[in-house]
This record gives structure tokens, sequence and C-alpha cells, in this order.
């Protein structure tokens, strides 16, 4: 059972659908409901106000896109964002982990403390979009593409028995933890239509629509989720595509852009916008919804980015006129904008640098109050950058 895409129901009326216009509610063999969503792309009204939505978001994205292109380190940014996206996705379908348990589990030895699973569930996040970029080099947007990223995102987590990398062989649905399929809130097609509703999703995907390339991201994330063509997975994953669909198709040009930190401090509309396409054909509804949080999340991103900058320089600065700096604390700061929590034997392999050389810059780091030791060891001491954990980790309130 899959759950969290939609939980105001409590099971599945098919009264709540006679007036759909983008689907059809029917009635299985076995006896249950299950929603049917028409192919893409549906009769979308403009008005006045959605148009201007949509200038908004592209105005924005745009200057997103923009700052990309002139980033002479855009990693810097890319990592902690990807992180953050990882985080606020997983926690959409409840899991408890935050930004700083991740950050703290990447540089944790091996074998160093218990896996707890979901940072675990966090971290496959991270790895699924870090590797589902450079498969974007080989491939395009594609069911293959999916299947290689759903393998990894549900690599030896909780779901992780629901065959990863693998399309679903059998009904799935959405509710209350614990309810039956006759239960449910919401009951995607069964598997032969699946594959068709699939084969049609990715024919439009590969299109090139009348719609703007905003709005077709729009609808293809309610299509996906509508199909719910995994086990489990199909809202992390769904979120994932949303950033490829921009990168592969030039309006981002670096993957600054992620949407769950808006779409969980907005989960009860989240789920609602769109349940009313499904029962009610509010597409409108949707797009706005949708146009909206790529115009606050990148205007936070623009934000933020031009912090982290500033801060990144700031700290490059206090090095600067300083007599006998090691030679590794300016790499240094780079990787602790990379993770802001840093272990000596850590950074020693992963840059390749003698401990020594390695253990010498982090004290200058700390002596310039970039770094505090904050594990209270004698041994393999863990350090932590408090003022970019705080940027990092600050959560944003207003969403207009």
């Amino acid at each position: 059972m899959s759950f969290n895409w939609r939980l105001l129901a409590y099971w599945m009326d098919q009264d709540d659908f006679i007036n759909s216009t983008s689907g059809r509610c029917v009635r299985t063999l076995q006896g249950y409901f299950t929603f049917i969503p028409k192919p893409l792309p549906p009769v979308l009204d403009y008005d006045p106000e959605l148009v201007s939505r949509l200038a908004e978001a592209n105005r924005l994205l745009g200057e997103l896109s923009g700052v990309g292109r002139v980033l002479p380190n855009p990693y810097l940014l890319i990592a902690p964002y990807i992180r953050r996206e990882a985080v606020y996705s997983s926690k959409i379908e409840g899991t408890q982990a935050s930004l700083s348990d991740l950050f703290f589990f990447e540089t944790a030895a091996e074998g160093d403390g218990a896996i707890v699973p979901d940072v675990k569930e966090v971290r496959n996040y991270v790895l699924a979009m870090e590797q589902g970029f450079a498969f974007l080099k080989e491939l395009p947007i594609s069911l293959r593409l999916l299947l290689k990223i759903h393998k990894i995102l549900m690599a030896d987590v909780r779901g992780g028995h629901a065959t990863p990398g693998e399309l679903r062989r059998s009904q799935n649905w959405i509710g209350p933890p614990g309810c039956t399929l006759d239960q449910a809130s919401y009951v995607p097609l069964p598997v032969d239509e699946m594959k068709q509703a699939l084969s049609d999703w990715e024919k439009y995907l590969h299109s090139t629509p009348a719609e703007p390339m905003l709005i077709q991201c729009a609808l293809l994330h309610y299509q996906f989720e509508a199909i719910h063509p995994f086990l489990d997975g199909n809202g992390r994953l769904g979120r994932l595509l949303i950033t490829f669909f921009l990168c592969e198709r030039g309006y981002l040009s670096q993957p600054l852009l992620y949407l769950s930190a808006f779409f969980e401090r907005n989960r009860t509309e989240y789920y609602s916008r769109p349940e009313a396409v499904s029962q009610k054909g509010d597409w409108p509804g949707w797009a706005d919804f949708f146009l909206r949080a790529v115009a606050v999340q990148s205007k936070d991103a623009l934000d933020d980015s031009m912090r982290i900058l500033k801060l990144h320089e700031r700290y490059r600065a206090s090095l600067k006129g300083v007599k006998r700096v090691p030679a590794s604390a300016h790499r240094l700061i780079d990787e602790v904008f990379l993770n802001p929590v840093v272990s000596i034997s850590r950074l020693s392999n992963k840059l390749g640098l003698p401990f020594n050389s390695v253990k010498a810059g982090v004290r200058r780091l700390t002596e310039a109050g970039i770094l505090k030791e904050v594990s209270g060891r004698r041994r393999n001491k863990v350090f932590l950058a408090h003022e970019l954990m705080d940027l990092l980790t600050t959560v944003k309130a207003n969403d207009e």
C-alpha cells in the first residue's frame, strides 16, 4: 500500500468523480473503484490571473537560471540545495530526518554508529538525484530512466521490498496506514491500464505541445502521481522529475530549483489540488498552485544563493593577510560549503591530503571562528560550521 499523496477522504466514492473531465472512475471486476485519467493534454483555460502567475514564475525561474550560468563553482550551491530537497521531499512521505541529521550521517566514518532508517531514505534521495543527472548525460527523461532512478531511491529502505526499479505488477492504493483496498481514498489504474497510461504519458513528455513549458511540467507531475506506477516511492520520484525536466529542457542552467519545501509547507493544498483535478477537472487550480511553487522557490533560491556566496567570500577573506595559513585551509572552505559537518579523517581521504595537513587547516578555520568542535571526542573529532548550518536550515514561512 502507498499513502500520503492524498489523505482527505477515507474511501474512494464514485460519486465524487461524476463531474470530472480529467478521467473516469470505474468499478473493476474485483469490485473496487479505480480512477483512469485521460491522456494529456487537457483543455486548459488561461484566465488573466493564471497568465500573470505564469509570467512571474517564468521571470523568476529565468533569473535563477541566469545566476547558475555565472557561478564560478555552482556545486557550492547545488550540493546543499539537493540535500534540502531530499529532506523536504522525504518529509512529505513521513520521514523525520533533518538536514543536520543528513550532514552528520554523510560525515560519519563507515561503521560509526547505527544507520537510522529515515536518514538512509533521505540519503538515497540524494544519490538518486545526483545519479539521475549523470544518467541524463546519456539518456533522455524516459521510462527507462525512471526505472534506474527508482532502483537507487528504494534500495535497502522501507518499501525496498516493493520491487525497486520495477513497475508494479499488482494493484496499489492510497489511504490511511493499515487501510485495505476497499477502504482506500484513491485507487490508481489496474496494471494493464497503467501500462497504456504510462505509454501515453511518455509520448506527451517527448512531444512538443502547445502548452508553455511550466504548464507541461505541472501536467506531467499530476499525471505521474495519478498513474502511480510503482508500489512505493511514487511521490519522491515524481518530485525528482520536476528538476530533471527543467534542466533537460534548458530552462534551468544548474539544478538549483526544488519545489518540495513549498509542497511540504502547503501540504494540505498539495494533496487537495490534484484531488480536485481528478474529481472535478480543476486543472487551472493545480496549475496556479504549481506556478506559485516555482515562483516562491525560485525567489528563495536566488536569495539563499546570494547569502551563501557572500558567506563563502567572507570566509575566504578571513584567511587573507594572516601569516602561515596552511595550504589546505582554502580547499577546506569549499568542502565546508558542500557539507558544514566535517572530520579530519574524511577530508584527508576525500582530498588525498596528509592527515596532519588537513588537521592544520581545520585548526586554522577553528581559530577563525568558522568551525567549532562538536563531538567532544579525543579522537575522530567532528567539526561544525554553525553559521552556515543555520543559514541552510532556516525555514521560509512566506509563500507569496
